[in-house]
């Protein structure tokens, strides 16, 4: 069978672990990118991803592999490599041969997550994701962390926010959101106006969509109360990704009141992706779609992702 989408991975910065969630010491094993990876922190603090298997002889380095200092030991034969990937030690032999490197992936930490740059050819990156005010904000409540795993890809996913008709026959609104779209070199942003349902009445509320690339997207939600959700979409392979929602809801002073409020807008949240599961997992990508005038933005989001393709 022809694969279901008709690119590669796509370049972009992509969540591969929460800050908090990897020791100093620590070796995780990860598979993105149609890749064994592994991920370690020096005990100096710096997270390092790296490919999995030494290129001595091929042993898996999350298993048995083995942080010394700002060093990665192999279990194999107790090579050692510095953050660069490049081998520092051969205990056993007076020479370390000059090509001994270990392929090792950019990385920076953003906002509580450890992110890596992903590239179909190699290159190096060419845009940044910027810090939010929000983190380690006492005003804002610590992320609430949601997780899928769907066999689907990064532009196919976040095409739904360019998407405003399937959010009636779909999510069973009342209406389709008024949503203006622009297109800001790596950036798609959306600003969506709409009535939003409380107990006192319909109040003014609106999301604030700012999509960086095809796997880091953050959307500020006003109105009932300012929350923020940052979509996270990593590739495991071409047709499979790991999604996940970060939530933060600014607690105004009053952290049990914000987090009553926030789970109700949290449950929402989550009960439309598992609508929309079923639609991405089993439908192909056309080429060519059949478009009304009313969806441009959709256009819009396919243009601008072929920027991420080689």
């Amino acid at each position: 069978m022809p694969s279901r989408f008709p690119f590669p991975i796509p370049a972009g910065w992509f969540f591969v672990s929460y800050s908090d969630e990897l020791d100093p010491g620590q070796v995780k094993t990860l598979r993105y990118f149609g890749r064994e990876l592994i991920l370690y922190r020096e005990q100096s603090g710096s997270a390092r991803l790296a490919d999995a298997y030494c290129p001595h002889l091929g042993a898996h380095l999350g298993h048995g592999g083995v942080v010394d200092g700002d060093r990665l030991r192999c279990p194999f034969h107790g090579w050692q490599f510095d953050g660069s990937g490049r081998c520092a030690e051969v205990p056993y032999a007076e020479r370390v041969p000059s090509t001994a490197k270990l392929e090792t992936w950019p990385v920076v930490e953003r906002n509580g997550f450890i992110l890596t740059w992903h590239h179909p050819t190699g290159a190096p990156p060419f845009f940044e994701i910027p810090e939010l005010d929000h983190f380690q904000n006492p005003d804002w409540t610590p992320y609430d962390r949601y997780e899928w795993e769907i066999a689907s890809c990064c532009q196919e996913i976040f095409e739904n926010s360019a998407d405003g008709a399937h959010f009636r026959y779909v999510h069973g609104t009342r209406t389709t959101p008024a949503t203006e779209y622009e297109v800001i070199g790596y950036r798609m942003l959306t600003r969506s106006r709409m009535k939003m349902p409380t107990p006192r009445g319909p109040i003014d509320g609106g999301i604030d969509g700012d999509v960086y690339g095809p796997g880091y997207g953050v959307f500020r939600f006003t109105g009932i109360i300012e929350t923020l959700l940052i979509n996270l979409i990593t590739p495991i392979d071409e047709e499979h990704v790991e999604f996940r929602y970060a939530i933060s809801v600014n607690n105004r002073g009053d952290e049990s009141n914000a987090r009553g409020v926030g789970r109700a807008i949290t449950a929402d949240l989550v009960k439309q992706t598992s609508e929309d599961i079923p639609i991405w997992e089993n439908k192909l990508h056309l080429e060519t779609p059949l478009l009304c005038p009313e969806e441009a933005p959709i256009a819009m989001w396919r243009k601008h992702m072929r920027q991420f393709y080689p």
